[in-house]
């Protein structure tokens, strides 16, 4: 006999969790206890929306589900900006609630919702258990449901009262992920497709892959001469300065690329949704029936055809249809090899950061900076906002695993997932880019990098506005500035109030100094990089967007 939080706890132990982010709660005590005794990493959060990202964080550089527990009502919303983040991004991730207690329930008791109701949207599955008998079977399903097909965030509501009742259960077991494969027919009808065109575009995406994976894409590219994209905050897919790498497709794309898939005939689109920021607004492809041939490979069959009408649609992950490729070659050397080579080379033009822009402080040279002077290892975090774009357009990434961003635009997420990538990842850097307001978000997580002894190095680049809003702002309603400006505090002051290392860079030559100073120091640190407002594009001025 054993409560149902000793079960919980036994049920992560056999899936083999090594750590979770919560905030803890009086709603799920007897979990927090069964923890006690085991080896699972608990990490203290500071708000429920920096736990969730965490555990999507480390859903996204492991391929296992990240594993979050908050308690009821404020906690589980708070934790909902994450899920939607899980969500949008395909990322395995199980969230656990603590809920009322069942005699309680629909009866608007302390802090209840019913979060079926709440929380279908932005999960895969949402389950609540009554029984503890029943905790092994409904917590092995969550994994399965976590990863399998497209991966995504999984809830579980645990009753108080259950977690504390004793129960015999069996013993948990680990789930076993589901797989698709690709068919030989599927296999020889692609080579057919990719024998017969004469302008062909890969684009990666969506998640399910793995550095096995990623490698063996590369030598099939090598091999057709393919010209290969990156989906949007999928840029760790390929490597930049590989020959055959044409650019991330994803917000401001370079025009090169644009064209080069309007142009193509086949579009060979793989593990990705290829949803709005992607496709551009849905104009990169048209929709349902695209003109280009297309080739849609994704784990869930529910996705092939959902928007796109493809030819040629295969389910199954990335990582086993890259296997399913070893042996495809082309007869002949293909004839679009030039065309590989120009789309590189205007990617490497695109990707070249400006030296000069408005203020003292310029971005191109400090980015140009970092890439000689970090490791190709380094993992680089951000949430949304226009500041990132010096990230995405400039940066180039040369391994898989050095990147988490969210493909959903989330402001706030770039701070949580620097601490998970760091606590994942101690021997390697991480760094993460925030704008001022990106960072206030979840800025309160900068304790728990000093908590855990994390020496994450965060940039903060303060404009002083909400950037990305203020942009569009000042496009469709030109000098009628509302609710976009922004009061911040010293953050390198804040740093060394929380215990870190701070810098203060007003000009650009500060920077080389202060970020070896940051790393030199051994403790979690904030640059605040102080960025002109006018430098709202690394091409247009805001006075320029507001003129026309």
């Amino acid at each position: 006999m054993k409560t149902g939080g000793q079960l919980v706890v036994e049920a992560l132990v056999a899936n083999s969790v090594k750590r979770i982010s919560c905030v803890p709660g009086e709603s799920y005590l007897a979990v927090l206890d069964a923890l006690y005794d085991t080896e699972i990493d608990v990490v203290v959060c500071r708000q429920e929306g920096g736990a969730a990202m965490m555990a999507d964080a480390w859903g996204r550089l492991t391929g296992e589900p990240g594993i979050c527990m908050v308690t009821r009502g404020p906690g589980a919303t708070n934790a909902s900006a994450g899920l939607h983040v899980a969500r949008q991004d395909s990322v395995p991730m199980i969230l656990f609630i603590g809920q009322v207690q069942r005699d309680a329930r629909e009866r608007e008791a302390f802090q209840e919702i019913e979060y079926r109701r709440a929380f279908t949207e932005v999960a895969k599955w949402v389950g609540e258990i009554d029984d503890p008998a029943r905790i092994p079977e409904f917590v092995t399903r969550a994994f399965a449901v976590a990863i399998s097909g497209r991966p995504g965030p999984v809830v579980l509501t645990l009753p108080e009262d259950m977690l504390t009742e004793s129960a015999e259960a069996p013993a948990a077991r680990a789930y076993q992920p589901v797989e698709s494969h690709p068919g030989p027919a599927q296999i020889a009808r692609l080579a057919e497709l990719l024998s017969a065109a004469k302008k062909p575009v890969a684009i990666l995406g969506g998640t399910r892959w793995s550095a096995e994976a990623v490698a063996g894409f590369q030598g099939f590219a090598e091999c057709w001469h393919l010209p290969v994209g990156c989906s949007f905050r999928r840029q760790m897919l390929f490597d930049h300065l590989h020959p055959n790498y044409a650019g991330d497709v994803g917000i401001g794309i370079n025009p090169a690329l644009e064209s080069g898939i309007k142009d193509a005939d086949l579009v060979l689109l793989i593990g990705g949704r290829f949803s709005e920021m992607p496709s551009s607004g849905y104009t990169l492809m048209d929709v349902p029936y695209p003109r280009q041939t297309l080739v849609h490979v994704h784990p869930d069959p529910a996705e092939l055809g959902r928007v796109y009408r493809p030819d040629l649609a295969i389910a199954a992950s990335p990582r086993d249809f890259v296997v399913a490729l070893a042996d495809l070659a082309p007869a002949e050397e293909p004839v679009w090899s030039a065309r590989t080579a120009a789309m590189h080379a205007a990617y490497l033009r695109w990707s070249t950061p400006p030296e000069k822009g408005p203020g003292d402080v310029q971005m191109g040279p400090i980015m140009n900076w970092l890439e000689a002077n970090t490791a190709p290892d380094t993992i680089f975090t951000n949430g949304a906002g226009n500041y990132a774009t010096w990230l995405h357009r400039f940066h180039r990434f040369r391994r898989y695993g050095t990147q988490a961003a969210p493909a959903s635009g989330s402001m706030g997420y770039g701070l949580p997932a620097a601490v998970a990538a760091k606590h994942l990842h101690p021997d390697r850097e991480v760094i993460c880019f925030a704008g001022d307001g990106c960072f206030l978000m979840h800025g309160q997580e900068f304790a728990t990098a000093i908590r855990y002894r994390l020496p994450i190095i965060v940039l903060v680049i303060n404009n002083g506005i909400y950037g990305t809003i203020r942009m569009h702002q000042e496009r469709e309603y030109p000098g009628r500035v509302s609710a976009t400006d922004l009061t911040n505090p010293d953050f390198a002051a804040l740093a060394r109030a929380y215990g870190g290392h701070g810098e203060t860079v007003g000009r650009t030559e500060e920077f080389a100094e202060a970020f070896l100073r940051a790393r030199a120091s051994g403790k979690p640190a904030i640059i605040e990089i102080k960025l002109d407002p006018e430098a709202i594009t690394p091409t247009r001025t805001l006075s320029e967007i507001r003129n026309g």
